[in-house]
C-alpha cells in the first residue's frame, strides 16, 4: 500500500520539477501525464489494491497529480517557457527573383495579324457561343438531319437528341448575324471550334478558325478571289499567288479550296508543299440562296461569298511547324521563339 502512495508522489513530484524548454520537450511532457497512453492511467489502476479507508486519501492525490500536470502544462504552453522550434528568417532586404517575361501565343499572333488584314478592307469582327443549337450549326447552313454532309465533321453532342453540341465551325456566327442584321454585311469569325477527331500531329479535337463573310447586291465570285488574292499577299508577301480548285460544301454554291503559292520555295517545288508548288490555306464559296432564304434574306435581291481557313494551319505554315500539338502544350522553349513576332 506504501509503495502505491510513493509511486504517485514520486510522479507528483516529477511533475513538479519538470520544465520542458522547447516545443518538442513540452509535447512530450503533455503525452507522458496527459496523452491517451498517460502514466497516471496505471495509477488510477492501483487504487482497487487499496483498502476503503485509504481509497479517499488516495483518490484525491491522484487529482492532485492530474490538476498539476495540467496546470504545469498550461503555465508552460501560454508562458513561452517552451520556446517554438526555430524558424528560418529570408533576408527580407535581398532583391526578389526576376520572372522571365512571356510572350503572345503562336496562334493569338496569327489571328490578330489576320483581323488586321481583313479590317484593312471594311471586315468587323463577330463572335458566337461555342456551344450551339442544331439550326445554327447544321441546318441553316444547308445541312438538315438526313444529309450526308454531316458525316464530313464527328461532333460533340451535348444532348441525347442531338440539339446541342460544340460548334463544328464558326459559319454558325454568319447564321446569326444574317438573322439579326440586314445588309450589306462585312465580317470576320474568329473562334474555338470542336470535332471529335484522334489527335496527332496534323490533326486536333480542337482548334481555330476564321471565316468571312461578305453579304450584298452584285457580290460576284470575282469579289471573292480579289479578296482572297489581297489577304494571301498581305499574310504570305507580295510574290504569293493564289488559285481554287472545285470542291464542296454544303452552305455555298459554287465551292472551291483555295492554293497559295508556296512561299518557301516559291512554287519550284520542297517539303512543305510536297513538291507540288501550292499549299492549301482553305475554302470558299458563294454562298448559297438556301442558306439567304433560311436566314429571311432575298436571294433574288442579295448574293454573297463566305470562306474559312484554320488559324493553326496558316500558323504552321508561316512558321514551318510541323506538328499540332506544340500548339497545345504551352511550352517556354517554343513560345520564346516568337518575342520577336510581336
Amino acid at each position: 500500500m506504501q509503495e502505491i502512495f510513493d509511486k504517485a508522489n514520486a510522479v507528483l513530484a516529477a511533475i513538479n520539477d519538470a520544465k520542458p524548454a522547447t516545443a518538442e520537450e513540452l509535447e512530450a511532457f503533455r503525452i507522458q501525464y496527459l496523452g491517451s497512453k498517460n502514466v497516471l492511467k496505471d495509477l488510477f489502476g492501483a487504487m482497487a489494491q487499496l483498502p476503503g479507508d485509504r481509497k479517499k486519501e488516495y483518490g484525491q492525490l491522484m487529482n492532485t497529480l492530474k490538476a498539476a500536470a495540467e496546470a504545469k502544462y498550461e503555465e508552460q504552453k501560454n508562458s513561452g517557457g517552451a520556446t517554438q522550434q526555430k524558424v528560418d528568417v529570408p533576408d527580407l532586404s535581398a532583391p526578389g527573383y526576376s520572372l522571365p517575361l512571356g510572350t503572345r501565343h503562336p496562334i493569338s499572333i496569327v489571328k490578330n495579324k489576320m483581323i488586321d488584314i481583313f479590317a484593312r478592307i471594311g471586315f468587323t469582327v463577330a463572335e458566337g457561343p461555342e456551344i450551339e443549337d442544331d439550326w445554327h450549326n447544321f441546318t441553316a447552313l444547308g445541312t438538315p438531319q438526313d444529309h450526308p454532309a454531316r458525316d464530313m465533321q464527328d461532333t460533340f453532342f451535348l444532348t441525347e437528341d442531338k440539339q446541342w453540341m460544340l460548334r463544328t465551325q464558326t459559319s454558325s456566327v454568319q447564321i446569326r448575324m444574317m438573322e439579326a442584321q440586314k445588309p450589306p454585311l462585312r465580317m470576320i469569325m474568329p473562334g474555338r471550334v470542336y470535332r471529335n477527331e484522334t489527335i496527332s500531329a496534323r490533326a486536333h479535337c480542337t482548334f481555330h478558325q476564321v471565316e468571312g463573310l461578305y453579304i450584298d447586291e452584285n457580290v460576284s465570285f470575282a469579289d471573292l478571289k480579289q479578296t482572297m488574292f489581297y489577304f494571301a499577299q498581305e499574310m504570305f508577301g507580295r510574290d504569293t499567288q493564289i488559285r481554287f480548285r472545285p470542291s464542296f460544301f454544303p452552305f455555298t454554291e459554287p465551292s472551291a479550296e483555295m492554293d497559295i503559292s508556296c512561299f518557301i520555295c516559291g512554287g519550284s517545288g520542297c517539303a512543305v508543299c510536297k513538291h507540288s508548288g501550292w499549299v492549301e490555306i482553305g475554302g470558299c464559296g458563294m454562298v448559297d440562296p438556301l442558306v439567304l432564304e433560311n436566314c429571311k434574306l432575298d436571294p433574288a435581291k442579295y448574293s454573297g461569298f463566305a470562306f474559312g481557313m484554320g488559324i493553326e494551319r496558316i500558323t504552321m505554315l508561316k512558321y514551318q511547324i510541323n506538328d499540332l500539338r506544340l500548339f497545345f502544350e504551352n511550352d517556354v522553349r517554343l513560345l520564346k521563339q516568337f518575342e520577336s513576332a510581336l
